[in-house]
């Protein structure tokens, strides 16, 4: 009787352990490293050992929090590997799950948006749920200096109040972006920064190897274009907002996922560009996204680009988009009529029997109608 009752007090116990570890993992929550790589210790004190290491992407269970004597804040956490196990991370290095399902969430709004334009940081700088540096409850983590990534969208936000004395969206203190914008002396162009009374931030798709969150917000002065080298020295004046190809049946603007220069192409070819004057105006939200349209062609057998399309001055806005296969190819945009109202034209691309590259505007099939 006395072994019966052991063999029932040990199946018991098995059994309580097993729904305990159960509903550890129930009430657990999960996070998502976004270190490149972290060591999950032994302890939260400066001499604790490394149990283990984790890196970027690694999913995690988040059991307990504590704050250190220093004032970081640490995780108690069972990593997914063999051992499970468990041990202490520093928070700053971890995403938690209910950010990263908010950053999904601004990913998929822009889901059927095309790359529109490449970029890369010119500083560390913070990734944020939305255009706003004032307040620190938005940022889903910090991107290193030279991340790169696809530019999907813009917008431009009125200036925080006292901004002209504390910008810089918590990037480090030495070699920000706020000392230097990578375009030389600032002189007069700083002057003109300090009066705009609007922020320009890029909302950016990133690949999992910068980021595990797939979407956020930039701020625009910690970012530079990275036109691809194929046409970057075919600018006239006029600044390179958004390109597209138009030769590739991918129609990509970058190859930034697959390549951390993504100003570098593999070979030239045909692209369509949006272009906008540098020359000061009006800035605002309402600003058009670009004034004129410029398409480049490349004749392969002399190896030289050329001309295919420049349209007149007008004020248009992304996205831009572009659909077909092959040699015969359409791309659209919005643009803003003489009455202010906005709506999408289509532009046709077609190859003519020399191969040379032809656009047919909207204003050359409405002439072709008339006729």
């Amino acid at each position: 009787m006395s072994y019966l009752k052991k063999i029932l007090f040990t199946c018991a116990l098995a059994g309580l352990m097993a729904g305990c570890s159960t509903l550890a993992n129930i009430n657990s929550d999960t996070g998502v490293v976004i270190a490149k790589r972290a060591q999950i210790r032994s302890s939260v004190a400066v001499v604790a050992a490394d149990l283990v290491e984790v890196t970027r992407g690694d999913v995690i269970d988040i059991l307990d929090s504590d704050t250190a004597e220093n004032g970081e804040k640490w995780l108690f956490v069972r990593a997914h590997d063999v051992e499970n196990t468990e041990g202490w991370i520093e928070a700053r290095n971890v995403m938690p799950q209910e950010v990263l399902d908010k950053a999904r969430k601004l990913a998929e709004e822009d889901k059927d948006i095309p790359a529109q334009a490449s970029g890369q940081l010119r500083a560390v700088s913070n990734l944020r749920l939305t255009p706003d540096y004032a307040n620190n409850e938005n940022i889903l983590m910090k991107l290193e200096s030279g991340s790169s990534f696809e530019i999907v969208g813009w917008k431009r936000v009125p200036k925080p109040k006292g901004a002209q004395t504390q910008e810089s969206d918590d990037a480090p203190r030495a070699g920000s972006a706020r000392t230097d914008t990578g375009r030389g002396a600032r002189g007069e162009d700083a002057e003109r920064e300090t009066e705009e009374a609007y922020d320009l931030w890029y909302k950016v798709r990133l690949p999992p190897l910068v980021s595990p969150a797939p979407a956020g917000w930039v701020y625009g002065k910690q970012v530079e274009l990275t036109v691809p080298s194929d046409i970057i020295f075919y600018r006239t004046g006029r600044e390179f907002v958004a390109w597209r190809r138009l030769d590739d049946d991918t129609g990509s603007a970058t190859n930034a996922s697959r390549d951390k220069d993504a100003a570098k192409e593999e070979k030239p070819g045909s692209w369509v560009i949006l272009e906008k004057s540098t020359a000061a105006g009006s800035i605002g939200p309402d600003e058009p996204d670009f004034d004129r349209v410029y398409v480049l062609g490349y004749d392969k057998y002399r190896q030289e680009h050329y001309t295919a399309y420049r349209g007149p001055d007008v004020k248009g806005f992304l996205p831009l988009k572009a659909e077909g296969q092959g040699d015969s190819k359409t791309f659209s945009v919005r643009i803003q009529g003489e009455g202010g109202e906005i709506k999408e034209v289509k532009y046709a691309v077609y190859k003519d029997d020399r191969g040379i590259l032809k656009v047919t505007s909207p204003s050359d099939a409405q002439r072709g109608r008339r006729r």
